[in-house]
């Protein structure tokens, strides 16, 4: 690709008209807030107070960016050529600081530039239209990858940013892309939203992308970062925190400027569909003790038929809400009288411990052996842990005597003075310690959410002691344990393994084994994984494993972490088959996670129907009259003796509604008796879902709900029955 004179002329002319267009944004908005119309008197005056400010910063950007172009244009003089190498392999010949990736996809197809929302240039993120800089491998992303959705939902925070300056004259925060979306976080003085704002940012965003505002790209040192945003403490904090020599990047679209690492979509109108979802309140650095922010959430698309889709999901998430179920069914609740921390009633315990239960029994198939440690620590442990030192801010802590004490937040310190608590040989090993201890966090009230985010909780929470050369065989075990109880739950899930970071701890070829028995576990395990180079924790390389709900909702339960660090600290050794003291390896390891986060998972992904076998409401026994209700009590003593959650309708309503109301409360098993029925000792099955499977023997129902939960069936076993006999009746093909 060579650059010509007539090329370097037009895309001069492009620059400035960009220019010259962001200039008549800038003044068109000016313009239209200057009037002081309808829009609301207080939001003029406060987007007045700060109109100077944003002008001077608009300044200082087009002098930077005056700076930026000039670069370029005397690289373009040397009319270098450069390679870049399309993943594919193939070679296409380039000009330096000339060809962008833009031009690259042009050149393949134009359908490929036009889907093509981010590069990455040698693995580094990069703007479509930033010119490339050396010879270089280049791969394009579009909205179907998750690095393409990330872009455009960041570029979107810019223009609700741009939005809340011109309609409200807010500092901004920040504004990250979330995992469906994004949000803007921003400072309004004594100013609040409410849901009664959203048309009226929703309306300013719809003109800036109707703008086609350009994103322009400068880099800047630090002090020229500091004089730029001197009026946003903020965004000063923010930068101070960076090393004095540092460049810092920043992007603007129209007349909004800020920090920002980039790289973003071409310019506005590339979002096609927007939704502006709720806002609510935050605070500064997720600090209730620092400054109040507004916090204003929504979400872009490229097309509407996404935007539909995605309007579906979230009303469906609406009705699967943990919360709303678990108030209909009455499972659990809140108090403000110990905020974070639920009170799980009878039916909600039910299916608390039939959880931990299930976990239970995989401990005692897969050999591991249960211990109970205490609640409350001298803090001399955490100080030991290194939890006193980074995680004191989020434990709940008191005074004793004079001494200070900790109520515990994790149980690994915990399990390491059982392991020192004597001397070891290499003969116990693997030591399989589980705990289902109580666990207390000292969360911000603000972050507190139903049972996914709560300060008293308890974990199948385990760690392996072992041997390096057993590393790979307990992590293979695992493995094969988390996918058992996954499938038993009728979860999806994905790995990632999370290797070396630049600041880790130890020894090289202590890394280099356990990253290797971990890849070996994960090639065992025959599911497919990704590899996610330098994020693993700095005392251990890592499998970082997230679930899917049925709506493909992502969440964090199950983990597998290996450490270094805490065997040190601790000073744990064994004695190996020479006498001689050795290091062991921790695997921590878990995969509920916290019971209460598993817990509002399930109840949204079956929606509130439960599988039998984890199900409060298992069976419902239906009198047809009162003549039945001694045999209906009969039935219930039979059935609760074999160990099923049973209840009899003993109201005086009509057969019909007692039955549907049984529905509605979503008991798996709807038992109909009567004369007919207590004379031949039988029982009429019906389900919630309202299928009827006839008269049956009680003994011969009794033996089915025993093994549907014995299985821990996700199905029916009635509908499994049909489905199996009707296929035994078919004619062969």
């Amino acid at each position: 690709i060579r650059t010509t004179v007539r090329e370097r002329r037009r895309r001069k002319n492009e620059q400035k008209e960009g220019q010259r267009r962001t200039e008549e944004d800038m003044a068109a908005a000016l313009e239209e807030d200057q009037r002081g119309q309808e829009e609301g008197p207080s939001n003029q005056a406060l987007y007045a107070e700060k109109r100077a400010y944003y002008q001077s910063r608009i300044a200082l950007f087009e002098k930077y960016f005056a700076r930026e172009q000039e670069k370029i244009e005397r690289a373009k003089t040397d009319n270098r050529e450069i390679t870049v190498t399309l993943p594919d392999g193939k070679e296409i010949k380039a000009v330096a600081n000339a060809t962008t990736p833009w031009d690259v996809a042009m050149g393949i197809s134009k359908k490929l530039a036009q889907a093509s929302l981010i590069a990455h240039v040698d693995g580094n993120d990069w703007d479509m239209k930033r010119p490339l800089e050396s010879d270089c491998k280049l791969r394009l992303f579009s909205f179907d990858d998750a690095e393409g959705k990330e872009l455009y939902w960041h570029s979107s925070a810019h223009v609700l940013g741009e939005a809340l300056e011109l309609e409200y004259g807010a500092d901004l925060t920040i504004g990250p892309a979330i995992e469906e979306g994004f949000y803007y976080d921003c400072s309004l003085g004594e100013k609040t939203l409410s849901p009664d704002n959203v048309d009226e940012i929703e309306k300013r965003m719809k003109a800036i992308i109707g703008e086609k505002q350009p994103f322009q790209r400068i880099v800047v040192s630090r002090d020229e970062a500091l004089g730029m945003f001197a009026e946003n403490k903020f965004k000063v904090e923010l930068i101070s925190n960076f090393p004095e020599d540092a460049t810092i990047s920043c992007y603007r679209c129209g007349p909004m400027v800020d920090l920002c690492r980039g790289p973003h979509l071409p310019d506005t109108a590339w979002i096609k569909s927007l939704k502006v979802t709720q806002c609510s309140r935050a605070h500064w650095r997720a600090d209730v003790t620092k400054d109040p922010l507004v916090r204003v959430y929504a979400v872009t698309f490229p097309n509407d038929k996404l935007m539909k889709e995605y309007t579906r999901r979230i009303e469906e998430a609406k009705l699967r809400d943990h919360r709303l179920i678990g108030m209909n069914q009455e499972l659990f609740f809140f108090n403000a009288l110990s905020p974070g921390s639920c009170f799980f009633q009878k039916d909600g315990a039910k299916i608390y411990n039939s959880l931990i239960e299930f976990i239970r029994e995989k401990y005692w198939e897969y050999e591991y052996d249960e211990v109970v440690t205490p609640n409350i620590y001298n803090f001399d442990l955490w100080k030991t842990s290194g939890h006193a030192a980074h995680y004191k801010e989020n434990m709940f802590g008191f005074d004793v005597e004079k001494q200070e004490f900790g109520m515990k937040p994790m149980n690994c310190p915990g399990h390491c003075v059982m392991f020192s608590h004597r001397k070891r040989s290499f003969r116990e090993l693997p030591m399989r310690v589980a705990d289902f201890g109580v666990l207390h966090r000292n969360e911000f009230s603000g972050a507190l959410h139903g049972l996914t985010r709560v300060r008293r909780f308890q974990q199948d929470d385990a760690h392996i002691f072992c041997r390096q050369d057993q590393m790979e065989e307990e992590l293979t075990g695992f493995l094969k344990f988390l996918d058992e109880c996954y499938e038993i739950f009728g979860l999806d899930y994905e790995m990632k393994l999370s290797t070396r970071p630049e600041g880790y701890l130890g020894e090289l070829e202590t890394w280099n084994k356990a990253e290797t028995a971990l890849e070996s576990a994960l090639n065992a395990s025959g599911k497919e994984w990704e590899l996610n180079p330098g994020d693993g924790a700095f005392y251990g390389p890592k499998i970082d494993i997230a679930v899917f709900d049925a709506l493909r909702r992502r969440f964090q339960c199950a983990t597998v972490q290996l450490d270094f660090q805490l065997p040190i600290r601790f000073n744990l050794a064994y004695q190996n088959e020479q006498n001689e003291d050795e290091r062991p390896i921790i695997i921590h390891r878990a995969v509920l996670g916290s019971v209460e986060r598993m817990f509002a998972i399930l109840t949204e992904h079956y929606a509130g129907k439960w599988p039998y076998w984890l199900s409060p409401r298992q069976v419902m026994i239906v009198p047809i009259s009162a003549h039945a209700l001694d045999y209906a009590k009969d039935v219930r003593r039979r059935i609760r003796k074999a160990g099923h959650h049973v209840e009899v309708d003993s109201t005086d309503r009509k057969m019909q509604k007692k039955v549907r109301e049984a529905q509605l409360e979503q008991f798996n098993y709807i038992l109909v008796v009567g004369e007919q029925e207590k004379t031949n000792d039988t029982v009429n099955v019906r389900t919630r879902d309202n299928q009827v499977h006839g008269e049956r023997k009680l003994d011969d129902v009794i033996a089915v709900l025993n093994e549907e939960k014995k299985t821990r069936s996700l199905e029916c076993m009635f509908e499994k029955e049909k489905r199996e006999k009707a296929a035994a009746e078919a004619p062969e093909a």
